[in-house]
């Protein structure tokens, strides 16, 4: 990611926080229902209670409080781009760890966190044919002691004309790329129409 789209980024949620405060709009999901969906299957990786975890692109941290009515209480840390959402999510969640930036910005040891989580997060086309979402996967495994849990739409079904600045993925090929990193990879398909779910274990 590059320096005018990192501007682009935090200046497109601040309008949308300035917009629609603390909702899940500003986030750019069309409903806390459907966030709520896709926190649930990250969480079916395997996450308990007590487990350290890393959520990149966090907003205003709703993983974790998501997590804690699970029973699911998690050793969180937090990070984000906006500092508008992220201000946010420190107003609701003082005792968490949240730090502003993007994952190439903290300089973590290897094996850092327990798991890694990713929600929506690589869905913005940056025109770079994917890769910032490679080296953001590959940067989240190389993160995590246990595994990697992250989602992104499915090019099968999404209407392309209808994404805007959104970018849609071939589940299978972002599976045969994660399978390089860890013969543990598996793909979720089965909760939204047009959004797939990754998961890298290691062994």
């Amino acid at each position: 990611m590059n320096a005018a789209q990192r501007t682009l980024m935090i200046e497109r949620h601040r309008a949308r926080y300035q917009a629609f405060g603390y909702a899940s709009e500003s986030l750019f999901w069309q409903s806390r229902g459907i966030q709520k969906a896709r926190f649930k299957v990250l969480s079916e990786i395997g996450i308990r209670a007590g487990d350290s975890l890393l959520d990149v692109g966090c907003g205003f941290a709703d993983l974790s409080s998501w997590l804690d009515g699970c029973g699911l209480p998690v050793v969180y840390t937090g990070i984000d781009l906006s500092q508008d959402i992220l201000q946010q999510g420190m107003r609701l969640n003082p005792e968490l760890n949240l730090c502003s930036g993007e994952l190439f910005d903290f300089d973590w040891q290897a094996q850092s966190f327990d798991w890694v989580v990713l929600s929506g997060t690589l869905n913005w086309n940056l025109h770079d044919d994917g890769e910032y979402a490679r080296r953001v996967i590959a940067r989240m495994f190389e993160l995590c002691r246990c595994g990697v849990a992250f989602n992104m739409l499915d090019v099968h079904g999404c209407d392309r004309k209808l994404l805007g600045d959104l970018r849609a993925y071939p589940p299978q090929d972002i599976l045969k790329y994660c399978q390089r990193f860890s013969t543990h990879c598996q793909l979720r398909t089965d909760y939204l129409d047009n959004d797939f779910t990754v998961y890298m274990q290691r062994p």
